[in-house]
């Protein structure tokens, strides 16, 4: 459903929201796995992950902000 309102829209916060959406599923996911195998090896996967989320959601609330279009 993430990945459908991502390229469906209908506006650019719906698709952050979707998109943020996703990548905390992907970082729950590998979380999880790292716990059920006990390795930390997906540690660095998993901020990445993060701060990906974290830009992307400052970077699209800025552009809103300032173009005050959705």
């Amino acid at each position: 459903m993430a990945l459908f309102r991502i390229i469906r829209g209908p506006s650019i916060l719906d698709r952050m929201i979707a998109s943020d959406m996703l990548l905390t599923t992907m970082i729950c996911a590998l979380g999880a796995e790292m716990i059920y195998n006990s390795h930390t090896r997906s540690l660095a996967a998993m901020f990445v992950l993060a701060g990906t989320a974290f830009l992307g959601s400052v970077v699209v609330a800025r552009y809103v902000s300032r173009n005050g279009r959705l």
